[in-house]
Order: structure tokens, then C-alpha cells, then sequence
């Protein structure tokens, strides 16, 4: 089977209905145009495993669709792909990644594989990317760069998530905001400390759903004090 017939083989019309709606598919929203098959992530993995050896000009065709769950699937293969890869692999994955970014248009997609992708590739390299695609005028670029961190965040390293958080304090959109308080939580469960010394100086101002998911983990009495500006 081809990787196209592989995917519509665990096509659910009922649950691709459910997904258009919830990943805000209408006119004007972040994902306008999405096409859902009705795939649930795990199915979509199976897919990408068995298909993980595709060549780049079939990725590119399944990354230009408007099926969302043909991108995704390219995605993922390049996340397999990426963790046994050679350097000059890696290169090859990095930098279709980065040509790729305007169809990595959903908060998923960014989830899945910014990690895994760019965030992998630039643990010891020079991060300027990251930091452009926080200044970005695109959703998914500046998404992309503060998902990216989790990598650096598994290996103790908390200084680029904090200072792309700052450059995105002041972002109006709610991913956003969840995407930021996220990583910071992330920063608290390996190092309290670390996470409360940037919250004691952003909690006032930093959007309020950043604020809420960045604390989402604490004890009951330090989340309300937070809440209620008494730290």
C-alpha cells in the first residue's frame, strides 16, 4: 500500500468532524483550510513507521496538502528519520524543516516535531534562528522557537527558553500564551527555583493563561498566591 492509501485505510468521518472544529478550521482562524481525515495521532505514528525510509519529494507533496493528516505524517517520518540520522542527514532534515515552516501551520504540528527537529539539532549550534522566529509576524515561528527549548530543557539548559519567553511576554495570541506558560512548567518540574525566579519577575504582567499554565503544578496555596499577586 502506498502511504496515501495507508492513511485513508483509518479514515473516521465522524471524528474528522470533530477535529475541524476543534482546530479552529473556519474562515479566519489559525488553521483556515485544514482538512481532517479523522486520525488519531497513534495511527498516524503506525503509518509513519512503516513508510519512515520515504523520499523528500514525497514528503514535500504530503507536506503541501491540505489534509492535515498528510502533513503530520511527514512530520513524524522526519522526527523517526532524524533520531538514527548521520550529520549530514540531520542537515538534510533540519533544513527541509526549516523551507517547510508554512505548512507546519497548526499547534500539533509545532508540538510534535519542533522538539525532536530543531530544537535536537541546535543544542550546540548557534540558536539565532530560534530567537528570529520568536520575533516572527507568523504563529508558527514564533511557537516553533519556544517548543524548540524543550530539548535544551532535558538537558538542564534553561537560558534560551527564558530569554525567548521574555520576547513573547507581551503576544497577544493564546497559543502562544499556552505554548510559553507550557515550557515554563516544564522548567519548574526540573528546577523550581529556576522557574520561580523568572515568575517572581514577569507573574504581574505576563498574560494571564501564561501564568495559569506555567503554574499550573503548584502546591494549591503558592498557585493562589500567585494568582492574587502576593509573592
Amino acid at each position: 500500500m502506498t502511504i496515501f492509501s495507508d492513511l485513508h485505510s483509518y479514515a473516521n468521518p465522524e471524528q474528522a468532524k470533530n477535529l475541524q472544529r476543534f482546530f479552529k478550521t473556519g474562515e479566519g482562524d489559525y488553521g483556515e483550510g485544514d482538512i481532517f481525515l479523522g486520525l488519531k495521532v497513534p495511527e498516524v505514528r503506525i503509518v509513519a513507521k512503516k513508510h519512515i525510509d520515504l523520499d523528500f519529494a514525497t514528503l514535500q507533496i504530503l507536506l503541501d496538502s491540505k489534509i492535515h493528516e498528510y502533513r503530520m505524517v511527514a512530520l513524524l517520518i522526519l522526527v523517526l528519520r532524524n533520531k538514527k540520522a548521520d550529520p549530514l542527514m540531520k542537515d538534510q532534515i533540519f533544513n527541509f524543516y526549516i523551507k517547510n515552516t508554512r505548512n507546519i501551520n497548526n499547534w500539533d504540528l509545532v508540538d510534535l516535531t519542533a522538539p525532536g527537529i530543531m530544537g535536537n539539532y541546535l543544542l550546540e549550534r548557534d540558536k539565532k534562528l530560534l530567537y528570529t522566529f520568536a520575533r516572527s509576524k507568523h504563529l508558527r515561528e514564533k511557537r516553533i522557537a519556544i517548543i524548540s527549548t524543550f530539548a535544551f530543557l532535558k538537558v538542564g539548559d534553561y537560558e534560551d527558553c527564558f530569554k525567548i519567553a521574555e520576547i513573547l511576554l507581551t503576544d497577544t495570541h493564546d497559543l502562544i500564551h499556552k505554548a510559553v506558560g507550557w515550557m515554563l512548567r516544564e522548567v519548574g518540574k526540573r528546577s523550581l527555583f529556576e522557574e520561580e525566579t523568572f515568575l517572581k519577575k514577569h507573574y504581574k504582567t505576563m498574560p494571564r493563561t501564561m501564568l495559569r499554565y506555567a503554574i499550573e503544578k503548584f502546591e494549591e496555596s503558592r498557585r493562589q498566591a500567585y494568582l492574587k499577586g502576593l509573592i
